[in-house]
């Protein structure tokens, strides 16, 4: 008789939408990692999207379900209370999902889904959070209400110091479950050529999300003082906003269409590979105020771009000033623009900058170093698991006895 073939442990991974942004685009290494560490892997999404047929892709089955999840928007002491009553509605049918699929670990994508880690614990399976926020802006209590319920994960992968400090600044017993992993960016197909000197404007790009914590409107501010120093630059602001921030898009392309900047502005949307836009770029700007980790950045020192970036959370990381990039004061369009300056002033520097950044990113933030730190990671919490059952099997044989 042949012996039964062993079961393969299940993830079951909780992913907020659908969306291919940052953290979304960051799960489905971490979905191959686990595919790769023998996981089988059941990812439910909060709403339909893109997302879904790249994790199959990744090798993952895919369940379509709409679960609360916390927004920007709700990150008040009234709008925590309002959406943590939904989500309290809806760890019923988790915990009872959790408990008909019966996974070895729930592993959710984001701080933003309480309601998914008390359904895991509830269910007695273990889960581990991986966190991309690092929000230092909100009041104490509000910072308290939304990553208190980390307390209830049996590990957090977090994926900065920032993020981590973030944590525990406003939990600090979170510390010592937390294990920092930084995130693992995907390298260009081909080897990218340096940036060359060439007729016609400058362009600057800036990769990331429409909204106000990015700041693209930073970038349009110092693209409006460049040119008015007679600097012949233009400015691709690529990405798309979150639902419910089509007003800031609106603003920004308002902003553009002034006479300062009219047709030297364009707006491609979201473009998927990054790489094509990132090789009309002469220089890559990051103004975001409050980046956990950036993977724009990463990207652009892979592309061999140089990159100007706020001085702010996750680019003080990825970012040695003056090594491998410029950092500026945040929120300040003209230490911005004086950057750029320099950089057009100097070529060698840009290109120095640009091919120091590369090599750094190609040693510290590559895809199997990630996928090899995540799978230890969610090893760990079931290993965890099942070293607290045995022991606790062994107990009750010594009391049986």
């Amino acid at each position: 008789m042949h012996a039964p073939a062993e079961r393969r442990p299940l993830a079951l991974v909780a992913n907020p939408s659908g969306d291919l942004y940052g953290s979304d685009l960051q799960l489905l290494e971490s979905v191959q990692a686990l595919v790769e560490d023998g996981f089988d892997v059941l990812a439910v999404l909060g709403a339909e999207g893109p997302l879904a047929e790249r994790l199959k892709g990744r090798g993952a089955d895919v369940m379509i379900h709409p679960f609360p999840v916390l927004r920007r928007a709700d990150a008040s002491v009234g709008g925590v209370v309002s959406l943590g009553w939904r989500g309290v509605r809806s760890i019923g049918w988790l915990r009872a999902l959790i408990r008909s699929l019966a996974p070895d670990v729930v592993y959710v994508n984001t701080v933003t889904l309480p309601w998914w880690i008390v359904a895991a614990r509830q269910a007695k399976v273990p889960v581990v959070c991986h966190v991309h926020e690092a929000e230092t802006t909100d009041g104490r209590l509000v910072r308290f209400a939304l990553n208190a319920p980390l307390l209830l994960a049996n590990r957090i992968i977090s994926i900065s110091r920032a993020s981590t400090e973030a944590l525990t600044a406003a939990v600090p017993r979170l510390g010592r479950r937390t294990v920092p992993v930084y995130n693992g960016v995907t390298e260009p197909p081909a080897e990218p050529a340096p940036v060359r000197p060439h007729d016609g404007p400058v362009t600057l790009s800036v990769v990331a999300r429409l909204s106000p914590r990015k700041a693209p409107d930073v970038a349009l501010e110092a693209a409006a003082l460049l040119r008015a120093r007679g600097r012949d630059v233009r400015l691709e602001l690529v990405g798309t906003p979150f639902d419910g921030y089509e007003w800031y898009e609106q603003q920004l392309r308002e902003r553009a269409d002034r006479p300062d900047l009219r047709g030297h502005v364009s707006f491609p949307g979201y473009v998927s590979p990054i790489w094509p836009a990132l090789e009309r770029a002469d220089i890559v700007l990051a103004p975001s105020l409050r980046e956990p980790f950036g993977n724009a950045v990463v990207e652009a020192q892979f592309a061999r771009r140089p990159v100007v970036a706020a001085a702010a959370l996750g680019h003080l990381e990825s970012i040695e000033d003056g090594v491998t990039g410029l950092l500026v004061e945040p929120a300040d369009p003209r230490a911005m623009a004086d950057a750029v300056e320099a950089l057009l002033d100097s070529p060698e520097l840009a290109h120095r900058l640009a091919e120091d950044a590369r090599a750094s990113a190609l040693q510290r933030f590559t895809l199997g170093r990630y996928r090899t730190e995540i799978a230890a990671a969610v090893r760990g919490a079931v290993r965890t698991r099942e070293h607290r059952r045995r022991s606790g099997d062994a107990s009750r044989e010594v009391l049986v006895h």
